[in-house]
């Protein structure tokens, strides 16, 4: 049996393991965020690893569902969320 196609997969398994455990390494904090824009309410969850990421893409993401056009995704980004809750995996 050649050792070519055995090294491969061997090399494939070990980079993607590699790849999952950086990825999810990483993302040590989750956040569940409510925005208030508009006149009307969202909320959506991010991970990060930090909670100042983490808030940024919850209220980013609640924001997406609220703000029409530039403009208002900005503002609706910058604003201050009604809830906010974080939590660290333990």
């Amino acid at each position: 049996m050649k050792r070519g196609p055995i090294v491969a997969g061997v090399l494939i398994v070990g980079l993607s393991g590699l790849l999952l455990w950086n990825t999810l390494g990483a993302q040590r904090v989750e956040c569940h965020a409510c925005v208030e824009f508009g006149g009307q309410h969202n909320c959506a969850a991010a991970s990060a690893a930090s909670k100042a990421e983490a808030t940024k893409s919850a209220v980013s993401t609640a924001c997406g569902v609220l703000a029409r056009g530039m403009d208002q995704s900005i503002a609706c980004d910058n604003t201050k969320p009604v809830s906010l809750e974080c939590k660290s995996p333990s």
